[in-house]
C-alpha cells in the first residue's frame, strides 16, 4: 500500500525546479496531485475556515482593526501564499502577537482616527511585501537565523502577558485602559468592584469549553462550536439584556480591492513597524512550516517562504487586511485535518466567502467577551514553561538573556520589545564571537591526542612547553581578546616556558588584523625569551599567515605539521643542546604522536 504521508512529488524533489516553476509553487505540485487527496483537501478547508473565522474575529479586535478585517486576512492571506509558499501544510492569517503589535502601534500613530488606523495597517502589510521581495531577491531568509531562539523565547511569554492583559478587562466586563503593562495591571484592579459577574461568568464558561476542546478534541473548530453557542444563547434567551457588549452586524459580500490612501511618508515610524511585523511573522511562518514539514517529512525552502509570506501580505494590504502570518494553531488544524496540499487553504478561502456574502448577519449577537476568551486560549501556546524550565537547567545564563527579553516587552510594549530582541540577539552573537576559548592543551594519558587541560586535569603537560588552541576564526574583533588570554596564561603558569604552541585547527579564517596579532604576539614572547610556533592551520588561514610574513617569524606554517611535530622538533632541539653541553640525552615521550585536528 503507497504511503498517504509520503512527501509530494514536485514540492520537495531532490532536483530543485528552476525558472518560473521555482516561483510558481503549483506548477511542482499540481503534476502530481493524486484525486484521493481531494476529499482531504476539501474537508482540511472546511475545518480551517471553522476554525479561523471566530480567532480571526479575536484578533482583529485586539488588532483595533473592525472585526471583519481579521476575516479578510484569512480569505486572501492563505489563497496568495498557496501559490508561492512551499509549505504543504501551513496556514496563514492573523496572529495574536502581530495583532497585538499593530493594535498598540497604529492606534497611536492614527491619533484614534479608525479610517487612518486601517489605511496605516494595510499600508503596513503593503511595505511588508516589499521587504519579503527585496530580501527574496538579495537571499537574506538565513538571517533570521541570527536571531537567538532564547530571546525568542522570553519575547514570547512578554508578548503572551500582554496581550492576556488587554483581553482580561473584557473577561470582567470592565473598561480597562492604560498604556503600559504595570498601569493596566493597575488600573484593571482598580475596576474589579465594578465586575459584571454574568459578564464574568459566561466569560468562564466559554474558557472552560475552549481549553476542554484544545485538550480532548485537537483539531477540531472547538472555538466555532462556542462562538454558535453563545450567538443562540444571547439570542433567544434574557441574557441579550444583561450588558452584554456584542460585535455587531458585519458588511456583507467580499473585500473590494482597496490601495490605502496613505503612503510611507505620511506615517513617522511604520518602517519600524514593518520591519518589526516582518520579523516577527517570518520567524513564526518558518518555525511552523519547519515544524510541520518535519512531521510529513518533507522540507521547505525558506528563501521560498518570503515570496509566499510576501504575497499573503501584499493581498491582505489591498484587499482590506493587515499582517498577516503562519502560525502553528492554526496550521496544526490544517495538517490534524487532513491536508495533503496547499490546494486546502483555496478551499478555506472559498468558505470563508461564502461565510462572507450570506452569513455574516448570524454574527451580530457575538459577544466580546467570547472573542477574548478566543485570545486568551491562543496566547496560552506562547508561553512554553517546558522550555523555560530546559533552558533554567541547562544554561542559567541563556535563561537570563530569555528574562531580559520577557521584562524588555513588559516595560517597553511588543515594538519596542521585539527591536530588543533583535538588538540582544545581535549583540549575543557578537559577544560569543568577540571573546572565544582559548583552550591550554595537554596530552591526554595513553593517547596520541591533545584536549583542553582545564575540562581534564589528567592531562599530561609537556615540560618547557605551553599549548592553546583558540577555539575560533582570528578576526578582527576578537584578536586583542585571544592575545590577552594567551599573554595572561603564560603570565600565571608556575612553570618555565620556552616553547609556545598556537593550534589553529579550529581557526578556519584568519583575516589581516588576526595575522597581525600573532606577529605582534611572536615579538611579546620574543621578548620574553619564548619561542612561537603556529600549526595545524587550515588553507585559507596558511595563505594569509604567509602573506603577512608570519612563516620568517614563526617558522614553517604547512599543513603537515601539527601539534606533536612541534612538541618533537622542540625535544629533540634540547636533546641536542643538551648533548652539546655534555649532558645525558633522554627519549622524548610522546614522539611521533600526531594530532588529529
Amino acid at each position: 500500500m503507497e504511503n498517504e504521508h509520503a512527501p509530494v512529488t514536485g514540492i520537495d524533489s531532490t532536483a530543485p525546479a528552476s525558472g518560473w516553476r521555482a516561483i510558481f509553487v503549483p506548477a511542482q505540485w499540481l503534476p502530481a496531485y493524486k484525486v484521493r487527496w481531494l476529499s482531504s483537501d476539501l474537508v482540511a478547508g472546511v475545518t480551517l475556515a471553522a476554525y479561523g473565522i471566530p480567532v480571526s474575529l479575536a484578533y482583529a479586535t485586539l488588532a483595533g482593526l473592525p472585526a471583519q478585517y481579521g476575516i479578510y486576512c484569512y480569505l486572501v492571506g492563505g489563497l496568495f501564499y498557496a501559490l508561492f509558499g512551499s509549505s504543504r501544510q501551513l496556514a496563514i492569517g492573523p496572529t495574536s502577537a502581530i495583532s497585538m503589535l499593530v493594535g498598540v502601534t497604529v492606534v497611536e500613530m492614527a491619533d484614534g482616527d479608525p479610517a487612518r488606523c486601517a489605511s496605516i495597517a494595510a499600508l503596513t502589510a503593503i511595505l511588508i511585501a516589499i521587504m519579503c521581495l527585496i530580501g527574496w531577491i538579495l537571499r537574506l531568509s538565513s538571517l533570521v537565523n541570527f536571531i537567538s531562539e532564547t530571546i525568542l523565547l522570553g519575547f514570547k511569554a512578554g508578548a503572551a502577558l500582554t496581550i492576556a492583559l488587554t483581553q482580561l478587562p473584557k473577561l470582567f466586563g470592565v473598561k480597562g485602559g492604560g498604556e503600559q503593562f504595570f498601569e493596566r495591571i493597575s488600573i484593571l484592579i482598580g475596576q474589579l468592584p465594578d465586575t459584571q459577574l454574568v459578564v464574568f461568568a459566561f466569560g468562564l464558561g466559554a474558557l472552560a469549553l475552549l481549553i476542554l476542546g484544545e485538550k480532548y478534541l485537537p483539531g477540531r473548530p472547538v472555538a466555532l462550536f462556542v462562538v454558535a453557542l453563545s450567538i443562540v444563547l444571547l439570542s433567544l434567551t434574557p441574557l441579550g439584556a444583561m450588558g452584554f457588549k456584542v460585535v455587531g452586524a458585519l458588511p456583507r459580500g467580499l473585500p473590494a480591492f482597496h490601495l490605502p490612501s496613505l503612503r510611507v511618508r505620511d506615517v513617522d515610524g511604520i518602517v519600524s513597524l514593518a520591519f518589526a511585523c516582518l520579523l516577527l511573522s517570518y520567524v513564526e511562518s518558518v518555525s511552523a512550516a519547519r515544524a510541520i514539514a518535519r512531521k510529513n517529512g518533507y522540507e521547505i525552502d525558506p528563501r521560498q517562504e518570503l515570496l509566499g509570506l510576501g504575497a499573503a501580505n501584499l493581498a491582505a494590504g489591498v484587499f482590506q487586511g493587515y499582517p498577516v502570518a503562519g502560525g502553528l494553531s492554526q496550521s496544526s488544524v490544517n495538517d490534524k485535518a487532513g491536508a495533503k496540499t496547499p490546494l486546502a487553504l483555496v478551499f478555506a478561502s472559498i468558505a470563508i466567502g461564502l461565510c462572507l456574502l450570506f452569513l455574516t448577519g448570524l454574527l451580530a449577537n457575538l459577544p466580546n467577551v467570547v472573542l477574548a476568551a478566543i485570545v486568551l486560549v491562543a496566547v496560552k501556546g506562547l508561553v512554553d514553561i517546558r522550555e523555560l524550565r530546559h533552558v533554567w537547567r541547562v544554561s542559567r545564563y541563556e535563561f537570563m538573556v530569555a528574562m531580559v527579553a520577557f521584562a524588555a516587552v513588559l516595560l517597553l510594549g511588543i515594538l519596542k520589545g521585539v527591536i530588543f530582541a533583535v538588538l540582544a540577539s545581535m549583540l549575543l552573537l557578537i559577544r560569543r564571537a568577540a571573546h572565544p576559548h582559548v583552550a591550554v592543551l595537554g596530552r591526554i594519558p595513553g593517547m596520541q591526542h591533545y584536549s583542553d587541560s582545564e575540562r581534564h586535569a589528567d592531562n599530561e603537560q609537556v615540560p618547557g612547553v605551553l599549548m592553546f588552541r583558540i577555539e575560533a576564526s582570528l578576526l578582527y574583533f576578537n584578536v586583542d581578546h585571544v592575545r590577552a588570554a594567551i599573554m595572561e596564561k603564560i603570565r600565571s603558569t608556575n612553570r618555565p616556558v620556552k616553547l609556545v604552541i598556537l593550534d589553529l585547527s579550529n581557526s578556519p579564517v584568519v583575516d589581516i588584523a588576526g595575522a597581525r596579532m600573532l606577529a605582534t604576539l611572536h615579538t611579546d614572547l620574543d621578548r620574553l625569551g619564548k619561542r612561537l610556533r603556529v600549526v595545524a592551520a587550515h588553507g585559507s588561514a596558511r595563505d594569509m599567515l604567509r602573506a603577512e610574513g608570519l612563516t620568517e617569524l614563526v617558522g614553517d606554517i604547512s599543513r603537515r605539521v601539527l601539534v606533536d611535530d612541534a612538541i618533537e622538533a622542540y625535544l629533540h632541539e634540547m636533546d641536542a643542546s643538551a648533548e652539546a653541553a655534555g649532558q645525558v640525552a633522554r627519549e622524548p615521550p610522546g614522539a611521533g604522536a600526531k594530532l588529529q585536528g
